[in-house]
């Protein structure tokens, strides 16, 4: 790791005060198979928390609580024996469910290739009761399944008092309420994604409370958009650019996620379009707060992103595709990225050619200016097939989804040439498709971009609307309609079900639907 420690250090001055609230589950509920229900899992009340209250629990009972919202926070019981004095400790397995999958699904039989320590449950021992029980961990869930695994012949256990103090640095008292007007699928949507974005609002711009916990500058970007529209918390944003911009790796490259704990850390994950959005991430914020300060310091660190992305160039001006580098663009197995590697660079030159005009930065200026020139001509020569009107990527000449929708944020064609080719890329529907609410997101940003609104919204409807449907309290990091199991982790039990890049309807709606 290289970098500026004196970022790092403004950065630890930063962190944000969290905000409390102690929240009690709604209900007692039952988690049942049911084959139309999402991921074939549906809950049915059972009965109401007077009714837990007064129940007692003994070797193999359990019992589901259902918080009626996701939750961010630490979960605390206060426990009772009934019966005779307790001559045994208690036994107890919690396990915590974002949705009823990993509540009505056996961890025991998960083969993912994440870590299984991901998934929520624990088994404690208790030895002396009465007792009130405050967890240590942070967890992220809606759903709380309590088995009672032992106590002895001669008692049970009550539980008189269930509760979880949430966490956010995410103020409620500063959203503004939509326009009654709106409609209720719009209202629904900007709920859900503020949630999502407030239960990801720690100290950092976490990209999912549950999993990774970590801040990804990918999410960070699309966060922080939504954050302005809704939030406004630019000094969250402005501590995560501390934090990037203060911890690079060795080549200067921004990486691509970072730890907090126990002191502030990079990963050693380096992805090309990722360290590009330093530089897109920082003219968003730029835009929105003016904080020349912030610019000055953060502005050299944005400059080398352009100028390492550069590198990759081959002679002819074309991002360079081989096995020597890593670019996200969405989690598509067969997805060829150099296009939208070559579009996400002149996506952030732009923005850093504005930037270096703010800071009047003259040579850095034309440099920029002369790099935007050469990759958007070769953008055309070399990746657009006149023919079909798409552009095409890699040896193969793969028709993408993600090929179209970032050369059109580019905006390397005029908006006429930009609209027509989306218009045929919707016609086209490539079967190289999209996998993400992430590339989603920059789907409708382009719709938005291209003047085509309306097909936006109803692409907005068509999927954000669908996990509505499919009963989401927060948006998540994997959707796909068609395959409602899918995770690109080997197990939808691992999926992260309060994602960051997911929250961006809230962003859509308040910033171009309100009127």
């Amino acid at each position: 790791m290289s970098g500026n420690q004196a970022l790092v250090e403004i950065a630890e001055q930063m962190v944000p005060q969290l905000h409390n609230t102690v929240v009690y589950p709604k209900q007692v509920i039952e988690v049942i198979p049911q084959a139309d229900a999402f991921q074939g899992w549906a809950t049915t009340p059972l009965h109401s928390m007077d009714s837990l209250e007064a129940k007692s629990y003994g070797k193999n009972e359990q019992f589901i609580v259902d918080f009626g919202d996701h939750q961010v926070g630490y979960l605390s019981l206060s426990i009772k024996p009934v019966g005779s004095p307790p001559d045994a400790p208690l036994r107890l397995k919690l396990i915590f469910g974002e949705m009823p999958c990993e509540i009505g699904e056996s961890f025991e039989d998960y083969d993912g290739w994440l870590s299984r320590s991901w998934l929520q449950d624990e088994i404690i021992n208790v030895d002396i009761l009465p007792c009130e029980l405050k967890l240590p961990r942070r967890y992220t869930f809606r759903y709380l399944k309590v088995i009672v695994l032992d106590t002895s012949r001669k008692y049970k256990v009550a539980f008189t008092d269930i509760h979880c103090t949430t966490v956010t640095s995410g103020d409620l008292s500063k959203i503004e309420p939509l326009p009654e007007h709106m409609s209720e699928e719009l209202k629904a949507m900007d709920r859900i994604g503020i949630r999502t974005l407030q239960n990801c609002m720690q100290t950092v711009f976490e990209d999912g409370p549950k999993r990774d916990r970590r801040l990804w500058i990918g999410d960070l970007r699309l966060q922080a958009m939504a954050n302005e529209y809704t939030f406004k918390n630019y000094d969250l944003v402005k501590r995560c650019l501390y934090l990037f911009g203060g911890m690079t790796l060795e080549g200067g490259q921004v990486g691509a996620c970072l730890f907090e704990k126990p002191k502030p850390h990079v990963d050693d994950t380096l992805l090309y379009d990722y360290s590009l959005f330093f530089v897109a991430t920082l003219y968003d914020y730029y835009m929105a707060t003016k904080d020349g300060d912030a610019l000055e310091k953060l502005w050299p660190i944005a400059m080398d992103q352009i100028r390492n992305a550069l590198r990759r160039l081959d002679e002819k001006g074309v991002v360079k595709d081989d096995a020597t580098w890593w670019c996200f663009t969405d989690w598509h197995e067969e997805l060829n990225k150099q296009t939208s590697a070559q579009a996400v660079l002149i996506y952030c030159m732009k923005r850093g050619l504005v930037l270096a005009q703010h800071l009047q930065r003259a040579e850095e200026v034309q440099y920029i200016q002369d790099q935007i020139n050469l990759t958007s001509q070769a953008a055309i020569k070399y990746l657009y097939n006149e023919d079909n009107g798409l552009f095409t990527s890699g040896s193969e000449h793969q028709i993408s989804w993600a090929s179209q929708i970032w050369m059109a944020l580019a905006e390397v064609m005029d908006e006429k040439d930009n609209a027509r080719m989306m218009e045929r890329l919707l016609m086209e529907r490539p079967t190289i498709g999209m996998k993400t609410p992430y590339m989603y997101h920059h789907l409708i940003e382009a719709l938005i971009l291209c003047d085509m609104k309306d097909e936006a919204l109803k692409q907005m409807h068509a999927y954000w609307g669908e996990m509505v449907k499919d009963g989401a309290d927060c948006f998540w990091e994997l959707y796909n309609p068609e395959d409602k199991r899918l995770s690109p982790y080997g197990s939808n039990l691992i999926n992260s079900y309060c994602h960051a890049w997911s929250c961006t309807p809230s962003y859509f709606i308040r910033k171009y639907y309100i009127s």
